[in-house]
């Protein structure tokens, strides 16, 4: 039997009429292996996700190799899952959706051949998604999505600001110039002691913190851009840690909850910034990392501040997934064929979206 933990995330209860369009959606950019069926671009009829987090904290991180053996076990059970959960067959689906990118490019082929053999098998349309641009998608899971409004991408692999003016319609605003978000939580943890994923430990440790607990340093760029920047962070808490050598679980506590604070702090501070140059009424916050609550009560606050309306995904659909997957095709409609090829690095901007100046 395949070694991984398999999980329902399914979005609010929806009516199970008949639907205009049925999406099967497929992701298995990194270690995460998912498949979800979405009707009419917005419910989420069924979720699943396979995770070998388990295996891969043996090694403190994620192993190409294994991650792609691990969707090679899971994929079929998750797909057969999904369809489960939704009540539905091949037949009635409109269109198979696969992450084509940005991702391990293993991982990301195991995705897209099995995508490519169930379109072909079942006759059916092969739409590819930008995985970057799939997380905000999960937003039109609880409302349709507003445009133009500004978007907040955090992720372990990925941290970003953009003007979102459509599908597809991404200008980049700030991006990070060294570790992301979620890479800082992952070193943080290895450094106070904690397991793998980082994130989850990190806050899970942080709620029994007592203030005060120390500081850490904020990054601003010299150059007076938006970028994100923590590996300074990662090297305070360094220097910190080496300090004290053997923390105890209180100390432990107040160093995480330093670090997410901090974390919270920088994107907060870039946000604010960007929202000043374009003050829209609604932001878009998605990635793995939006499941921290303390990051989304900061953000909350925020929002409450200035009467923005913060869209943040329910948690389970922050995280990679699937659902999201078939949002974003339903959101972009038919753009790919069965020629389709993975890409690991597509670029930040998916087109030339417009100027919020403008």
């Amino acid at each position: 039997m395949p070694e991984y933990v398999s999980e329902s995330c399914a979005g609010s209860p929806v009516s199970r009429g008949a639907p205009g369009s049925l999406i099967l959606g497929i992701e298995t950019s990194c270690d995460e292996t998912a498949a979800a069926v979405v009707a009419d671009g917005r419910a989420v009829w069924a979720s699943q996700v396979a995770s070998s987090a388990a295996l891969q904290s043996r090694y403190g991180g994620v192993v190409p190799e294994l991650a792609a053996r691990q969707h090679v076990r899971a994929l079929p059970l998750v797909v057969a899952a999904a369809l489960d959960q939704a009540g539905v067959g091949p037949g009635a689906l409109t269109a198979v959706a696969v992450t084509q990118g940005p991702g391990l490019l293993g991982s990301l082929l195991l995705g897209l051949t099995a995508a490519k053999a169930l379109a072909l098998a079942w006759g059916k349309p092969l739409w590819g998604v930008n995985h970057l641009e799939a997380h905000l998608h999960a937003n039109a899971a609880t409302a349709p999505i507003q445009f133009p409004n500004l978007a907040l991408l955090v992720s372990g692999g990925h941290t970003g600001l953009f003007w979102w003016d459509g599908p597809g319609r991404l200008r980049r605003l700030a991006e990070t110039r060294d570790d992301a978000a979620g890479e800082a939580f992952d070193k943080g943890a290895r450094l106070l002691g904690l397991e793998y994923p980082g994130g989850p430990a990190v806050e899970r440790v942080a709620a029994a913190a007592v203030r005060p607990w120390p500081s850490l340093p904020v990054a601003r760029m010299g150059d007076g851009t938006l970028d994100f920047s923590f590996s300074g962070l990662k090297s305070a808490l360094q220097r910190a840690v080496a300090a004290e050598p053997v923390l105890a679980a209180g100390d432990q506590a107040r160093w995480a909850a330093a670090l997410q604070e901090a974390v919270a702090a920088q994107i907060a501070d870039r946000l604010t910034r960007a929202w000043a140059t374009a003050p829209v009424p609604h932001v878009y916050a998605a990635g793995g990392v939006m499941a921290n609550r303390a990051l989304r009560a900061r953000l909350e606050a925020w929002a409450a501040e200035r009467g923005v309306a913060l869209h943040v995904p329910p948690v389970a659909l922050c995280t990679d997934n699937a659902a999201m997957v078939a949002l974003a095709a339903a959101a972009h409609g038919p753009a790919a064929a069965i020629g389709l090829e993975a890409s690991p690095r597509i670029p930040w901007e998916l087109a030339s979206g417009a100027d919020p100046a403008r």
